[in-house]
């Protein structure tokens, strides 16, 4: 008798961290993302946990689009013996060359900060993985194009939809022996400058979708009014706005609402603004060479990214916190956890002409979250900051759909799965999704927890 396809939650399930989901189906296994788990320290320590099934034995991976905690595992998966095929749309490729090359050099870097100064409890500390593992998982990449189907192993197929959140992102449509599974990936908002909203899927037998904002709705205000007010009122005071924003899709967001703003003269159009951040000026050159698969034509699309001074030396990102001058500085990464913003922030929080403004998720545990939180001090390079500047943040900005963006993409089904799994959510915003499926919809639908198994027979 045949064994039914199963479902393994083994990521991103009552958090929104660490997407990983596998499929065995047709005597095969194709993991759905291979993200890293970021955050507070118990969830961050997963990612040293051996992999629930030798990597080996796993058949191929899909990834839904190119941010860490959908890709960041795979330089470690690689290295523990995974040797199949990594597909993802084509931007995803070009991004995950950058992402993971730079996730790698953080990790030896990290690894050989704890060794200098005997900080670690491990002699020696090692990284998670090395630039060599993060290569031959970049070798590993396989580009598939948008809305083509695609052979996989067992009997399997995908197919990868835009799903509109960041540069590349898909939803992932799996054929397989018992039926079809959709995987939402990261859903995207509809009225986003930069990209197309996602689209729609008629049929799935079974569903996983997710559920970051699943208890929110974003704000009705329109972000280039609530920036615009933000950098006001901090020039006005002889301030600097410091802008953490995570260097794929929301650096390139932020650029085009300056750029729009100067454009209207709704702020000075010599306004000095500065991306900090090699990996976000890399990001740029990805967007630019895939025009395509956004709203922008390639001329707006250069004119908006060219708003700012992009700083790629240490030496001149340095001399940005000795300038007095205002000036906005967009600098990664987006919730305050590393790289070059924390430098910044260490110089401007203690300034009350200055303002820190969040432009995206704040996951629990990260510095972005305590400031947001009304945090009065924050360790920075062990010592405690005080944090006398103004906090203040774009919620709106968000590159994933709201718990009412969600409902809207599901109605577009034709007709209702078997189950939808609800993932990629706190477990307030998941249940309070699975709430809405359930009442307004009409759908069978459960939020996952980590481990949970499902069969799809």
């Amino acid at each position: 008798m045949p064994i039914s396809p199963t479902l393994r939650f083994l990521g991103a399930a009552g958090t929104v961290t660490g997407s990983r989901h596998l499929l065995e189906a047709g005597g095969r296994r194709i993991l759905l993302d291979c993200g890293l788990f970021q955050g507070v320290k118990p969830l961050r320590l997963r990612n040293w946990a051996p992999f629930p099934v030798p990597p080996a034995d796993i058949d191929a991976v899909v990834l839904s689009h190119a941010h860490l905690d959908h890709s960041g595992y795979l330089p470690r998966l690689v290295r523990d013996g995974f040797r199949g095929p990594i597909l993802c749309s084509p931007a995803t490729l070009d991004l995950c060359r950058l992402l993971l090359l730079d996730s790698a050099h953080l990790q030896e870097a990290d690894a050989d900060y704890l060794n200098r100064h005997g900080l670690s409890r491990h002699q020696p500390a090692l990284p998670l993985y090395t630039v060599a593992d993060a290569q031959r998982a970049i070798a590993a990449l396989r580009p598939v194009d948008f809305d083509t189907a695609t052979d996989l192993p067992g009997g399997c197929g995908v197919q990868l939809t835009p799903a509109g959140h960041i540069l590349g992102a898909a939803i992932v449509q799996i054929r397989h022996p018992g039926g079809r599974l959709v995987f939402s990936g990261d859903l995207g908002r509809y009225g986003d400058p930069l990209m197309p909203p996602p689209g729609g899927v008629a049929q799935a037998d079974h569903l996983i979708v997710e559920s970051t904002y699943g208890n929110r709705k974003h704000s009705a205000e329109q972000a280039a009014d609530a920036l615009e007010a933000v950098i006001t009122r901090t020039v006005r005071r002889g301030g600097t706005v410091v802008i953490p924003a995570f260097a794929v899709g929301r650096a390139q967001a932020l650029l085009y609402y300056i750029w729009q703003l100067k454009q209207a003269g709704r702020i000075a159009r010599d306004l000095p603004v500065f991306l900090d951040s090699p990996m976000a000026s890399g990001a740029v050159d990805v967007y630019l060479r895939h025009a395509g698969d956004q709203r922008l034509s390639a001329a707006d699309a250069r004119a908006a990214f060219g708003v700012a001074t992009y700083v790629t030396e240490v030496e001149q990102s340095k001399a940005l916190d000795s300038s007095p001058m205002p000036k906005i500085i967009v600098s990664a990464s987006g919730m305050a956890t590393g790289g070059r913003v924390i430098h910044h922030l260490k110089h401007y929080l203690p300034d009350p002409r200055s303002t820190v403004l969040f432009a995206g998720f704040q996951a629990e545990g990260t510095r972005g979250a305590a400031m947001l939180d009304g945090a009065a001090t924050v360790k920075i390079h062990g010592g405690y900051v005080p944090v006398r500047a103004e906090i203040d943040s774009l919620p709106m900005l968000s590159a994933h759909a709201d718990a009412d963006e969600i409902l809207r993409w599901l109605r577009g089904f034709e007709r209702a799965p078997r189950e939808t799994f609800i993932v990629h959510g706190e477990p307030g915003a998941a249940d309070a999704l699975r709430l809405r499926i359930k009442d307004e919809l009409g759908w069978r639908c459960r939020a996952v927890e980590q481990n949970d198994v499902a069969e799809l027979g």
